[in-house]
């Protein structure tokens, strides 16, 4: 846990400071916008994704540099996804990362604003990779057949009761998609075969659904000061969660065998892929 931690932070950290430097360069944007923007964007977390992008290049690459660009993008949209999410309209959660949400510091107006200028800025950030496969690859992560999609699909099954299949469709759009394209897209700029590619693909699919468990187990189980939000919102919102639907040690097993099934898509690596798999270990042994 420790290495998945330090794994984790040496990439958070890479990313932070090619996050700070792109922002050095937009002077231009209204001084407020860029304080709500920065706010929630350098709030802390696990930068999960950033670290799946240059995690996929360096296995199948060696080097990480050239997805630094994909590994900001991707913090961004997630960024602004949790943004829009926290909002009224959405979810209406008031912590974030054990802060305020930024519509509760900036306004609602703001906070819409400020995502979507993180959204649309990520773009610009994601073409400096040079490969218009990765830039694709996050606009299909990020829009109507993926979170956008995922999004409207949650907020159309409150107050009903959906199969586990149609929740795994759910989040496969919701939570799954950005996962799975962050992995992609670092073995794209990390130059991985097209076998590395299918084989990492799947990784990203197993490790996102896994991901997705443990956030609903959590929600039942953890605490507020671990997680840095309200726990059992999933309840007040009348929403279907694996737990909901299968009993919490049923959730669990399902989550491991999802972590299982990451790792045997990594049998084919060797000690380049040992950060991957302890990261699917990971996912479903945090507390937050």
């Amino acid at each position: 846990m420790t290495d998945v931690k330090a794994f984790l932070a040496e990439k958070a950290s890479k990313t932070e400071n090619a996050l700070t430097e792109h922002f050095a360069r937009w002077k231009d944007a209204p001084e407020r916008l860029r304080e709500a923007m920065e706010y929630s964007l350098f709030a802390g977390g696990k930068r999960l994704r950033p670290g799946l992008v240059l995690g996929a290049a360096e296995i199948t690459g060696g080097n990480d540099e050239r997805a630094l660009p994909a590994a900001c993008a991707v913090e961004m949209i997630h960024t602004y996804s949790l943004m829009h999410d926290d909002l009224p309209a959405m979810d209406d959660d008031d912590l974030r990362r054990g802060r305020p949400t930024s519509h509760k510091v900036y306004g609602e107006a703001m906070a819409i604003l400020a995502g979507d200028a993180l959204l649309t800025m990520a773009f610009e950030v994601a073409s400096q990779s040079g490969d218009a496969r990765v830039v694709a690859e996050l606009a299909g992560a990020a829009g109507a057949e993926g979170m956008v999609g995922g999004q409207v699909i949650d907020l159309m099954s409150e107050n009903e009761q959906l199969t586990v299949d149609e929740l795994q469709r759910l989040h496969a759009c919701k939570t799954g998609a950005l996962i799975r394209a962050s992995v992609r897209a670092g073995v794209l700029l990390g130059g991985g075969s097209e076998e590395a590619l299918t084989r990492l693909t799947q990784y990203g699919e197993h490790i996102g659904l896994a991901f997705q468990i443990a956030d609903d187990i959590l929600n039942v189980t953890g605490t507020e000061a671990a997680m840095g939000k309200p726990v059992g919102s999933d309840e007040a919102h009348h929403k279907s969660t694996y737990p909901a639907l299968l009993g919490l040690e049923k959730a669990k097993e399902l989550a491991d065998a999802c972590v299982a099934q990451a790792i045997q898509t990594l049998e084919d690596f060797g000690d380049e892929a040992a950060h991957f798999r302890a990261l699917a270990q990971y996912i479903v042994e945090r507390d937050s």
